[in-house]
């Protein structure tokens, strides 16, 4: 994916991002421990990036992180029932 294709994806979304920072209290709720310098890998493009480095769209239900380069959702959370979840099938973190 081009430079030019993250763009237009960007100008669809219609809303600017916020980096990961954005997420760090959820992030620490769901995992217990800082997250927001941890490095992963986008599963659409390979691009390695902190995960503070990742767009982030809050103005829904829950947060939508996106990879910087290719623009893909790389993975969402939502609070349900006073619980964190987490949908990360497009981030691969170290385990």
């Amino acid at each position: 994916m081009d430079v030019a294709d993250a763009a237009h994806r960007q100008s669809l979304i219609g809303m600017d991002a916020l980096d990961g920072n954005a997420i760090a209290g959820w992030l620490f709720e769901h995992f217990g421990s800082e997250m927001t310098t941890v490095t992963g890998r986008c599963a659409h493009c390979g691009t390695q990036s902190l995960i503070a480095e990742l767009a982030v769209y809050t103005r829904a239900p829950g947060a939508v992180a996106r990879c910087r380069t290719c623009g893909n959702v790389v993975f969402v959370l939502v609070k349900t029932r006073g619980a964190t979840q987490l949908h990360a099938d497009g981030f691969e973190m170290p385990a």
